[in-house]
């Protein structure tokens, strides 16, 4: 089969229609900022939307992705709401004051204006790379889910806790989150993007039961109601979860996302590898992406990543086979989370898992 431009891949992979090869997505996103000059740090990137925008648009010149998702952090929502966030020069912003801290404070949530601060940012950098990329590749927004804003905002062992001592405080809390969530969904369906990769994290049988998780996420409330708002606003449902255990019936089989990404942890009994994801019938319903180590990035070397990566395109190609999806995209050669964005990630082991799946990711015709 001749060679199929990025969106001619990924629209075969939606339709269940065969393809050249396997797609391919690291999820380089803060890391990108090395390539757009010297000394570029995360605060200055997080702050300034054409920065942001540029990092994505120099990665995919690069690298040249199967994707543009635009993935800045997990604080943004947080620190929009009052949180205090740790902005390190060189590395991941977390928030260390969360606003929660007491039950009366889940009462005290109000939503921000989404045109200013760091959630503005997001928007219009998201919209500056889509205006570039939107013709060469699929292009998404990142958006936290309103449990995960929720726990940035008051820490996750408190929301945890309140869930079964207060849990209607949580669901007022909840409420807010979504609403937030509403106006960041709206924001980003005006900037061209073709989906929206929601972080619904904590879909994670480590944490939450099934009822547990329809309670406070799951559910119409929540959600679902913020996936079937983003297909109105004429974006793609995608979904990122980096948990160990995720509850993929719920998170695919009910969410119905157009792409799944997701993590594997092979000490943890019952985190599920390419293949057991693919033999369950989970990348029938969607575009699976996972599941390389992100820490391979800083810590291995060219070889081993490129090994690990031919190792998984044949696991996934054998498997697809068995399950019946001969020459099918259905999964995407992917880190399990985001290429880490410390300034001593090896942007040639990023280079490398792109070549490497170029390479062992063509199906045979």
């Amino acid at each position: 089969m001749a060679d199929m431009t990025h969106i001619e891949r990924a629209m075969a992979g939606l339709e269940n229609k065969p393809a050249d090869r396997l797609m391919t997505y690291p999820i380089a996103c803060g890391v990108n900022r090395k390539l757009i000059g010297n000394g570029i740090t995360y605060r200055e990137w997080a702050h300034n939307p054409k920065m942001y925008a540029q990092a994505f648009i120099e990665g995919q010149k690069k690298f040249d992705f199967d994707f543009a998702i635009g993935l800045m952090d997990l604080s943004v929502m947080a620190g929009d709401l009052g949180a205090h966030v740790r902005m390190d020069e060189q590395n991941t912003p977390f928030v260390d004051e969360p606003i929660i801290n007491s039950i009366e404070d889940y009462e005290k949530l109000e939503v921000p204006d989404v045109k200013k601060g760091r959630s503005a940012v997001l928007i219009e950098g998201t919209k500056l790379y889509c205006d570039v990329l939107k013709s060469q590749v699929i292009t998404a927004g990142f958006v936290e889910g309103p449990l995960l804003a929720l726990t940035q905002s008051a820490g996750a062992e408190r929301v945890f806790m309140d869930m079964f001592t207060n849990p209607s405080a949580v669901h007022r809390a909840l409420a807010v989150m979504t609403d937030y969530d509403v106006e960041m969904t709206k924001g980003f369906g005006q900037t061209g993007c073709a989906g929206l990769c929601w972080d619904y994290l904590w879909g994670n049988y480590s944490c939450l039961g099934d009822a547990e998780y329809d309670e406070f996420e799951g559910c119409s409330k929540y959600a679902l109601k913020l996936n079937a708002l983003t297909l109105k606003e004429g974006m793609a449902v995608a979904i990122h979860n980096c948990a160990d255990l995720p509850h993929l019936d719920t998170q695919i089989k009910k969410f119905n996302p157009s792409i799944y990404s997701m993590a594997y942890y092979p000490l943890i009994p019952g985190s599920l590898t390419a293949s057991e994801v693919i033999a369950g019938g989970y990348a029938d319903k969607t575009l699976v992406a996972g599941q390389i180590d992100p820490q391979l990035f800083i810590r291995g070397t060219t070889e081993k990543i490129t090994q690990v990566t031919k190792d998984l395109c044949q696991e996934v190609k054998t498997a697809l086979c068995k399950r019946g999806l001969n020459n099918s995209p259905k999964y995407i050669i992917a880190s399990g989370c985001e290429v880490p964005p410390d300034i001593h990630t090896k942007m040639e082991n990023i280079a490398a898992v792109v070549d490497t799946t170029k390479k062992y990711g063509k199906f045979d015709t």
